[in-house]
């Protein structure tokens, strides 16, 4: 199970709870500064890991990567821990997840080191306003633009439309890539919007 930082919204102490108990011999795998915090919570078997540290899961390598964002529990513990995304490599198939971030041009070194991203998932929502979210959450054509930069193959829109987290309304991000997919040349099937629940095919 990966995780990307301990905000709320992508932690969820009761949730994790659940899963251990689920799942006694599932791998966590966190940024760094999380394991305590999940043995806790009864995760047997959790991996920390830095920027560019990787780790095998079954067949599966796991490379923690870097993002642009914070983190923080409270008002007494920002910036502890680290914040990720990860990329998995199963054979020949590569999966990207970003996590939360903003738009940094680093970002583009994923993709040339562990490319070329057959399937990314990338965040769309809790942008607005930029003046304040730019720093930490990219915007649906910023999105676009590392899809691109990437060099994914396919993409699926993440972070919209579950928690109202920021200025824009739930149904505003999904018009927005869909101007920006036009805008930058990319066609709708190799950047997905799915609702909630649903499901897509990868063959």
């Amino acid at each position: 199970m990966l995780f990307s930082h301990n905000h709320y919204d992508h932690l969820d102490r009761r949730s994790v709870r659940q899963l251990a108990r689920r799942f006694p011999e599932a791998v966590f795998l966190v940024p760094l500064g999380l394991k305590r915090w999940l043995e806790k919570r009864g995760a047997r078997h959790v991996r920390e890991l830095d920027w560019w540290q990787e780790t095998r899961v079954g067949t599966a390598v796991f490379t923690c990567v870097p993002a642009r964002h914070w983190s923080a529990r409270s008002l007494w513990d920002r910036n502890r821990t680290l914040w990720a995304g990860w990329v998995m490599q199963a054979e020949d198939f590569r999966f990207y997840f970003a996590g939360d971030t903003g738009y940094a041009e680093r970002l583009g070194e994923i993709g040339t080191r562990l490319g070329p991203i057959d399937l990314a998932a990338l965040p769309i929502g809790a942008y607005a306003p930029r003046w304040f979210m730019q720093g930490q959450h990219v915007d649906p054509a910023q999105a676009v633009q590392l899809h691109r930069e990437l060099g994914c193959r396919r993409s699926l829109a993440i972070h919209w439309g579950a928690f109202e987290l920021a200025d824009e309304s739930l149904d505003e991000p999904p018009r927005l890539l869909a101007e920006a997919l036009s805008a930058q040349g990319v066609a709708p099937e190799a950047f997905r919007l799915l609702p909630t629940g649903a499901r897509m095919s990868l063959d």
